[in-house]
């Protein structure tokens, strides 16, 4: 005799305790507004601290440059900017980054101009500083990122929820918490609105992208894509991973070269508009595209924890290779790295197996290639709080390194204060009740002392760089400190994140899930 079946009744709410922060009973919308209001307002309070470069003259920092090219970009015609004229020395502040930037300092200085015209008047207004100009500038990167990286990352998190690679209870309640940590990203909101920089566009662009992927909108996606690599050069670093996930998916449906020609029509097509008024001439387009690989700066800058800055205590590159070598060298190491993963995204594209492709690709490039600046760590943060819901330990651990990675510059900036307030802002969230998802991982005591130590060696060092003067013959000896603890983490999580997504290929899928295809 059959077993009567049970009645499925609805799962019951979870107690008060366990209902805040992230199980309220508000509807969705609303949660979502309230979320983007408290990272909005957290932007706000960090962009009322000082700014790269705030007093010192003579070249400044970030911010006089961002400043500069407004004023380049409204008086000198889109053919000067990339040239070395009597009105644009290129020397100073030369503008290098790729046209739709260009475009974007144009239309800032326009809004300020009709202000403030003191502020971007040409020759005269280099080092402007005053009251004005500073909340103009900051209002500049507020409402950009208001406009671009908030709306990108709701898509993201809806998507994620609905169709992405999402799945499973866990993800359905977590989408709140979600939304907290790509929107509260402590490094982004310290360098966009502490340091001084526009990256909220770039990043919300690819962002977007990756939304447009997920939700099977390829067309929109590789758009979306090309306008972020369009809008600073350094969106190359998740290039791969979009290349191997469209064209693994290309390749598994009925017209395979159709679906190749679409999307290289809307790339080709994007970058077209972006470019024509460089187009005209070859002159001009190599002109720009010199601008933007500044390869005799070196292979590296500062203390930046990749692999050849890390390396060249014990190599010294810049000594004994020349720039050719260098770049040939880097560029081979760049493509060994991201090559696994690229081939797992080609062989078998899925979305979860995307975000790690996206993750492992930007890692390759900031640990490998030429040219990189610590800010650099923000591309590969991005994918990393994408996965947030999937790997919270990583994120969080990641997190916590790729800031202490920028902590000389905060220094320099002088925004300890800032940092102090974001990182347990952070952390508050990150921890706070109810926030627990993910798989619960089992580590041992031996290596939860092995992976105490590094972090114990960083507290420390938060207070020694402060507090005491390095040795006269060593005076950067504590940046390279810093930099050795935060590569060796970055490289355990590179090789931790690639041995995940070849993983993804034993891991069976879940019954009724959708394809991704």
């Amino acid at each position: 005799m059959a077993k009567p079946k049970k009645s499925q009744s609805p799962a019951p709410d979870p107690p008060a305790a366990a209902q805040l922060p992230w199980h309220p009973p508000a509807p969705p919308l609303a949660t979502a507004l309230l979320i983007s209001l408290a990272a909005l307002l957290v932007r706000a309070l960090v962009s009322v601290g000082p700014y790269s470069g705030q007093g010192t003259a003579p070249k400044f920092g970030d911010y006089e440059a961002q400043r500069h090219w407004m004023e380049l970009t409204l008086h000198l015609p889109s053919s000067d900017w990339y040239r070395n004229t009597s009105a644009n020395d290129l020397a100073y502040w030369g503008l290098d980054y790729p046209p739709l930037s260009a475009y974007q300092s144009w239309i800032h200085a326009r809004l300020i101009n009709a202000s403030l015209p003191d502020a971007v008047a040409l020759r005269s207004s280099r080092g402007f500083e005053s009251h004005e100009s500073k909340l103009l500038m900051r209002w500049t990167v507020l409402s950009s990122d208001l406009m671009v990286f908030f709306p990108a990352a709701l898509w993201f998190v809806w998507t994620y929820m609905k169709d992405g690679a999402g799945g499973g209870r866990e993800r359905r309640d977590g989408w709140m918490w979600l939304l907290a940590m790509v929107l509260i990203n402590p490094c982004l909101v310290l360098i966009d609105h502490g340091h001084f920089q526009y990256n909220c566009i770039s990043l919300g662009l690819t962002l977007g992208a990756i939304a447009g992927v997920l939700s099977r909108n390829e067309l929109v996606a590789a758009a979306l894509f090309s306008l972020a690599i369009n809008h600073k050069q350094m969106s190359m670093y998740f290039a791969p991973a979009f290349f191997g996930h469209l064209l693994g998916k290309c390749m598994k449906r009925k017209y395979p070269i159709v679906e190749i020609m679409k999307l290289g029509f809307v790339v080709l097509g994007t970058f077209a508009i972006v470019w024509w008024p460089y187009l005209q001439s070859y002159e001009a387009a190599i002109q720009v595209i010199s601008r933007l690989a500044p390869f005799e700066r070196g292979i590296y800058e500062d203390y930046v924890a990749n692999f050849w800055c890390s390396t060249s205590v014990l190599i010294k590159w810049k000594r004994l290779f020349a720039i050719k070598p260098l770049k040939l060298m880097s560029l081979s190491a760049t493509i060994l790295a991201f090559l696994p993963s690229f081939i797992q995204q080609v062989k078998s594209p899925s979305n979860l197996g995307f975000l790690y492709s996206l993750l492992n690709s930007s890692f390759s490039f900031y640990l490998f290639s030429y040219q990189v600046h610590e800010k650099s760590i923000l591309l590969p943060l991005l994918p990393a709080s994408l996965l947030a819901l999937h790997e919270p330990h990583l994120y969080g651990w990641f997190t916590y390194y790729a800031l202490f990675s920028m902590y000389p510059l905060i220094c320099r900036d002088q925004l300890l204060l800032q940092y102090i307030a974001v990182l347990g802002l952070f952390f508050l969230i990150y921890y706070s009740p109810g926030a627990s998802y993910g798989e619960e991982v089992k580590i041992s005591s031996r290596t939860k002392a092995v992976l105490s130590l590094p972090l114990l060696c960083s507290i420390l060092l938060h207070i020694v760089y402060l507090q005491i003067e390095p040795p006269k013959r060593y005076p950067f000896l504590f940046d390279a400190l810093i930099m050795f603890i935060c590569f060796s983490q970055f490289i355990i999580l590179s090789l931790y994140t690639n041995y995940k997504q070849w993983m993804l290929d034993f891991q069976p899928r879940p019954v009724g899930r959708k394809k991704d295809l």
